[in-house]
């Protein structure tokens, strides 16, 4: 449908009216993307496309140039980048977990973590070294592999069982000094590596499970010995014991049976027999007789 001016006036004005309203639409857009906001716990850098200086700002609102000048924001606040195996828990989809090398040639999956951000005087480093690209990008590029690369070649130097049990924390601090200053280069600080879950090859994993069945053996074995000896040296005590107490009970008798007979006299016997004795002298014969000594009637007749 085309619209009919009843004049040049009419034109005029209308043509004035659509122009203002253009004018007023980008002067408001101009207005607006003047403007950027910082999420807290960010850092923002802006870029000037026409001189390529760079400045930080801190979080909140900033302006900047529309057309002119680019605002990119990283973290200043801690920030977790996670590879594990287990779907979905870790920051990229599916089993994410690094493949870690062996000293013996061996391989094993190895979930882990690392906490890291930049500071408001590093942001710039970081825009500059990755070109003003994000950092879910940076993530998923620097970070990922420099994380791998730094693993593989720390636990390269160790032995199976040092990965997974006796070198463990030492693992981690390798890498944790290690990534350190290779993140350090391009700008962001490292706070922390956490080593979570070893996961080894079903083979591998049923040689462990067959060792440690043993060794568990072994220690049962051990401890029934050790079981047996402690009865054995008990049972031993024991006798030792009592042959000690009928020892200690047949010299107590046997002294005092020696202090018993070192007191009575001959005199003393005859005297308590003739105690004892009624006068009468038995009818039968045939045993022995009382014990008289009749030279001592005699003197005691004189």
């Amino acid at each position: 449908m085309s619209t009919v001016f009843d004049s040049p006036d009419d034109l005029a004005r209308t043509t004035s009216k659509v122009l203002t309203a253009l004018v007023a639409v980008i002067v408001l857009g101009s207005v607006i993307s003047s403007f950027s906001v910082i999420a807290p716990g960010n850092t923002g850098v802006i870029f000037n496309i026409w001189t390529g200086s760079l400045r930080s700002v801190p979080q909140g609102m900033a302006w900047r140039m529309p057309w002119i000048t680019q605002v990119q924001s990283y973290p200043t606040a801690l920030r977790t980048y996670t590879m594990v195996r287990r779907t979905s828990e870790g920051s990229a989809v599916g089993d994410d977990s690094i493949d870690l090398p062996t000293r013996e040639g061996q391989h094993i999956t190895q979930d882990i973590s690392v906490t890291y951000n930049t500071s408001e005087d590093k942001a710039a480093q970081v825009f500059k070294s990755f070109r003003g690209s994000d950092i879910s990008e940076i993530e998923a590029t620097f970070i990922r592999r420099t994380i791998i690369t730094v693993a593989q070649n720390s636990a390269g130097q160790m032995s199976l069982s040092e990965l997974i049990s006796s070198k463990r924390d030492e693992l981690q601090g390798v890498i944790q000094k290690n990534l350190s200053v290779e993140l350090n280069k391009m700008g962001f600080s490292l706070d922390k590596v956490n080593l979570g879950a070893s996961h080894l090859p079903q083979t591998l994993e049923a040689q462990m499970q067959q060792k440690m069945a043993a060794q568990q053996q072994a220690q049962q074995a051990e401890y029934e010995l050790q079981k047996q000896e402690m009865l054995a040296k008990a049972a031993v005590a024991k006798a030792e014991g009592e042959a000690q107490s009928v020892l200690v009970r047949a010299k107590a008798e046997s002294e005092a049976n020696r202090m018993l007979q070192s007191t009575l006299s001959a005199i003393l016997i005859q005297n308590k027999t003739i105690e004892k004795w009624n006068g009468t002298l038995p009818q039968v014969t045939g045993g022995a007789m009382p014990l008289l000594d009749l030279n001592s009637f005699k003197g005691a007749k004189q």
